[in-house]
């Protein structure tokens, strides 16, 4: 249902408000609360009424509700002195009380997405994947356990929601399917999704186990699959600890399985969301020439919607990537254009979550002046979606750096925690393979390096921390090999480059790394 009032529009299927054409960044208890009083706009919503609602017959605190009412308050531009949309009435409740304009989703343009390999409708309508949590099979036997599996997909269905690029379908939609035999293709097509989420929960003793698999609604391919252990001493914090890895696992799968759907598809077919797409594909390879295609789908991506904030992001942290690692020489000019287009990004969409942590690499990287802000930047990432595993680990990385290595170390290990067969695990190990060597826990550092560089042998970072932490271990010659590997990755690398272009903060490690390296073989 999409709900129209003064300057807002709310959509419940997609979990969206916009001020105008403006995306407003709401945690998902907000979005709730704001959508059941407009839904309700009828009558006066009590407490009881939102815990319900809201809740689902959760007891939590006043402290709790009043917060995440004056949220939705600042949401939409009204305050709790001037009432304007939301009304307290005194001893009985709030109501929404402004305008509203309500109705379905706008029909599908015709001719939008025609002929045998169209796909499931939502493709016609914005450009993301679109999924549905089911409610989960309770195979225990005890009805009680009802509860426990309606409050696991409920905990997915938030995480999910943290998501900026993937659409969720509302719970009052998707548990409609609960206890029918369910055929996810015939649920695709009724819902309008791509993918499907579903599962089952299992009781023996004082023992749970929950198991999800994540499957194409349209070929019907299970795309990934995992179980999860507990005991019922603690079920709250177990539904929090399954809807956050599930949340972390799916991101990067459905990214995967994108990118093979858009591969099927002809160039001259492609949409700037598609040629974003592609160009994570080359991203991915971790390249030179990889990074090159990438930057260049971008590019046409950019000139099909000039003002697509992800692309614009993207690009930003591709020429990151590529300065960092030494892919490509970039002058200050060039440098200025990538952070000029980052902060471009940001004001574009400073609700998404992924746009944030790309433009915060970015800023980080190549901005002259300025950088501590991309601290920020991945501080707000993390608000909207704390699960993000690439965002937990690029923080990491920052906070690192900058001598929290506490800090830093424990948003990779939670990284690792939510999403322990993460595709781009080197980069985590990486993370911690610097940390160890900051701390001056030599032996630690190879460890985390080689892990990195077993996964992905071009990693810059993991073979710096290999040469150096071998070299103030007396190891000379697995200190040389690593400097000739990246010598052969960038064959004119010197250590004042090297320093001129790699933020370091903490000065007196900067000068450490560069003796280290000069013993190991690298040129001044």
């Amino acid at each position: 249902m999409i709900y129209r009032f003064s300057s807002f529009t709310l959509d419940t299927a997609r979990r969206e408000l916009r001020d105008r054409d403006t995306l407003v960044a709401l945690e998902p208890q907000v979005f709730d609360v704001l959508a059941h009083l407009v839904a309700a706009r009828d009558r006066v919503v009590s407490r009881d009424d939102l815990l319900e609602a809201v809740w689902h017959g959760r007891i939590v605190s006043d402290a709790t509700i009043s917060s995440r009412l004056n949220a939705a308050r600042t949401a939409i531009g009204d305050t709790g002195l001037d009432q304007r949309l939301i009304r307290t009435l005194p001893r009985k409740g709030v109501r929404f009380v402004g305008a509203v304009e309500a109705g379905d989703d706008p029909p599908t343009k015709p001719g939008a997405e025609t002929g045998a390999d169209a796909g499931p409708s939502w493709r016609a309508g914005p450009r993301l994947p679109a999924v549905a949590v089911l409610p989960f099979t309770n195979m225990s036997g005890d009805p009680e356990q009802d509860y426990f599996a309606d409050g696991i997909c409920e905990e997915i269905i938030t995480a999910l929601s943290r998501m900026s690029g993937l659409f969720v379908i509302a719970r009052n939609s998707s548990f409609t399917y609960k206890g029918r035999a369910i055929d996810v293709r015939r649920v695709g097509a009724e819902l309008g999704v791509g993918y499907v989420l579903e599962g089952s929960v299992r009781r023996s003793h004082d023992r749970l186990r929950i198991a999800g698999q994540l499957v194409d609604a349209v070929s019907g391919a299970h795309l990934w699959s995992d179980r999860f252990d507990g005991d019922l001493h603690d079920v709250f914090a177990l539904q929090e600890r399954v809807a956050e890895s599930v949340a972390a696992a799916i991101e990067p799968t459905l990214q995967q399985a994108e990118i093979g759907r858009v591969g099927r598809t002809a160039p001259s077919r492609l949409d700037a969301y598609e040629r974003l797409l592609r160009a994570n594909a080359h991203l991915s390879e971790f390249t030179g020439p990889g990074m090159a295609a990438a930057l260049a789908c971008l590019g046409e991506a950019l000139e099909a919607e000039p003002d697509y904030a992800p692309a614009m992001a993207a690009t930003a942290y591709c020429r990151a990537q590529c300065h960092f690692q030494g892919w490509a020489e970039q002058d200050d000019h060039a440098r200025s254009a990538a952070v000029a287009l980052a902060w471009r990004a940001v004001e574009r969409a400073p609700g998404d979550a992924q746009v944030l942590w790309m433009a915060a690499f970015a800023i980080w990287n190549m901005a002259g002046t300025g950088r501590e802000r991309a601290r920020d930047l991945f501080r707000r990432s993390l608000l909207l979606n704390p699960n993000s595993a690439m965002a937990l680990t690029l923080a990491g990385w920052i906070e690192t750096m900058c001598g929290n290595g506490a800090e830093g170390r424990a948003m990779v290990a939670r990284a690792q925690r939510l999403n322990p067969r993460d595709p781009r695990g080197w980069l985590m190990s990486g993370v911690m393979a610097l940390a160890a060597l900051i701390d001056e826990d030599d032996a630690a550092a190879i460890d985390w390096a080689e892990r990195a560089l077993a996964q992905n042998r071009r990693f810059a970072v993991a073979l710096r921390v290999l040469a150096v932490a071998n070299v103030r271990l007396g190891r000379l010659d697995p200190a040389r090999e690593a400097v000739a590997e990246m010598l052969a990755i960038e064959p004119h690398l010197t250590i004042s480059g090297f320093l001129a272009r790699i933020p370091f903060p903490l000065e007196q490690t900067a000068k450490l790394y560069a003796e280290a390296l000069a013993i190991a073989g690298l040129p001044a």
